[in-house]
């Protein structure tokens, strides 16, 4: 069984977003970085880009596969974690901890209910 924290909202393509005060924090499910094996590169966006839901932000490489990351929600990128440049096996170590990617400003706070609970976060990895 993989970890589905309860605090946080998912995408069939395995992103999950989590609320910290105003940010909204973005990374991988430990579904995903268990698919994907040991990550050995991660392609993010700039601070002060723009995202939009459902689409491209990024991509993650591992010596299994290279997958597309997409946006949960729309908004203007306001940190990007850096230490996954040197260090991308934090994807794998701490998908929901240290290995966070992107943190950004929403645009439309109502996408987060486009968005998979938990519980159906699970039911679909099973």
């Amino acid at each position: 069984m993989f970890e589905i924290p309860d605090d946080r909202k998912y995408l069939e393509s395995h992103e999950w977003t989590t609320t910290e005060g105003d940010a909204v924090k973005i990374g991988i499910s430990d579904f995903a970085q268990d698919e994907l094996g040991d990550v050995v590169f991660v392609e993010l966006p700039a601070e002060g880009d723009e995202l939009v839901a459902g689409e491209e932000f990024g991509v993650v490489e591992s010596i299994k596969a290279v997958s597309d990351l997409y946006a949960p929600v729309s908004g203007t990128v306001t940190a990007v974690n850096e230490e996954l440049f040197d260090a991308p096996e934090l994807l794998n170590d701490d998908p929901y901890g240290d290995g966070w990617m992107l943190e950004l400003e929403p645009a439309d706070e109502s996408e987060f209910d486009d968005l998979l609970s938990p519980e159906e976060y699970r039911e679909q990895t099973e």
